[in-house]
């Protein structure tokens, strides 16, 4: 297939962008910028199109070394208001269900036994810690997806190679989707300053999971995954996002799943280990101001005088609602900047 040209980019962003303001969303990060949409959303930024604040994070080439940082640097020069490509997307792992996510030991075969097989580092440990702490000194920062608790550790491993080298920087590094995660790396998050980027729409119990990812993990493991309620008792600091398009990009159906450890379309399903369910206002908070710190925003994420006037009104207080309700709110109106970029018309 061709590849999309600059206006192609543009009026996807452009869509993805109207979808979002329906949602309530007035910011959020690309996870996948690459040279493409970096300038498509350049575009659209300078000539007032784009009316979400949108942190970048930029591609890691994991078939590439250090050598590329010098282009990463002259990609974060095209930022411009509105834009700010200040992150660095580095993918540790692949995923459990293809058995390519990094475990510490090996996946089980379905039977009742093991392999050999551990998944996949794309990124090598001591070239990873060299190029977070490279990039931390640069003042980027960095995005990692670890799925496994080999590719989490040794995100935390990273940072934490980084902090020795650079001492506490305050670039805003965050491990993303933390599937499986031991027990003993939990307080390092904290440790480290580095925020928990949970997907909380994964953490419920449906077919993948049950066929295609515990028989696989085996019980012991099965019970770490989505350790979100550990995380926060643990005094992480919190974010949380969609990973849309793999998932839905709603707010408030992935909060109902935080909350209740269930799909909000099947609510009568057993909670998935509902001991790491988030209360509502912590869950709230994380897709919040805790977004909002990841994104280096501090007008964003809380309502005051003199911040920048970013919010979604809902249709009722999800509050006064019980916690399996909530992902029946509605968005009513999104205000970005103080501009109402969306309105269902009721309002």
């Amino acid at each position: 297939m061709p590849l999309p040209s600059h206006s192609d980019w543009e009026q996807a962003i452009l869509a993805a962008q109207r979808h979002l303001h329906a949602l309530g969303i007035t910011a959020w990060q690309d996870a996948w910028v690459t040279p493409g949409t970096l300038e498509a959303y350049r575009t659209l930024a300078d000539d007032g199109r784009l009316t979400a604040r949108v942190v970048g994070a930029l591609w890691w080439d994991r078939h590439r070394g250090p050598e590329q940082i010098d282009e990463l640097l002259a990609q974060r020069e095209a930022g411009t208001a509105g834009f700010h490509p200040t992150h660095v997307k580095i993918m540790i792992d692949g995923v459990l269900e293809n058995y390519t996510g990094a475990l510490l030991e090996p996946y089980c075969d379905g039977c009742g036994g093991t392999t050999d097989n551990r998944g996949l580092t794309y990124v090598e440990p001591e070239l990873l810690a060299a190029a977070v702490t490279r990039l931390d000194a640069l003042g980027f920062g960095v995005h990692l997806h670890a799925i496994g608790d080999r590719a989490v550790r040794d995100a935390l491993d990273a940072v934490q190679a980084a902090r020795t080298a650079n001492g506490r920087t305050d670039n805003r590094h965050h491990i993303a989707h933390l599937q499986v995660v031991q027990p003993e790396d939990l307080p390092r998050f904290r440790a480290l300053g580095v925020t928990a980027n949970c997907q909380a729409y994964w953490a419920q119990s449906e077919p993948q999971m049950e066929e295609l990812t515990l028989p696989f993990l085996g019980p012991e493991r099965g019970r770490l995954q989505y350790p979100f309620g550990n995380l926060f008792r643990s005094g992480a600091m919190l974010a949380m996002g969609s990973d849309w398009a793999v998932t839905t990009a709603n707010p408030l159906e992935q909060i109902e799943v935080a909350v209740t450890r269930t799909d909000p379309e099947h609510r009568d399903n057993a909670p998935f280990l509902p001991e790491q369910a988030l209360p509502l206002p912590v869950a709230l908070a994380a897709f919040t101001a805790g977004s909002a710190y990841v994104n280096g925003d501090a007008d964003a994420g809380t309502l005051g005088v003199g911040r920048r006037a970013d919010l979604a009104v809902l249709d009722r207080n999800v509050f006064a609602a019980p916690p399996r309700q909530i992902a029946d709110a509605r968005v009513v109106a999104t205000v970005a900047a103080g501009r109402v970029v969306y309105d269902d018309g009721t309002v």
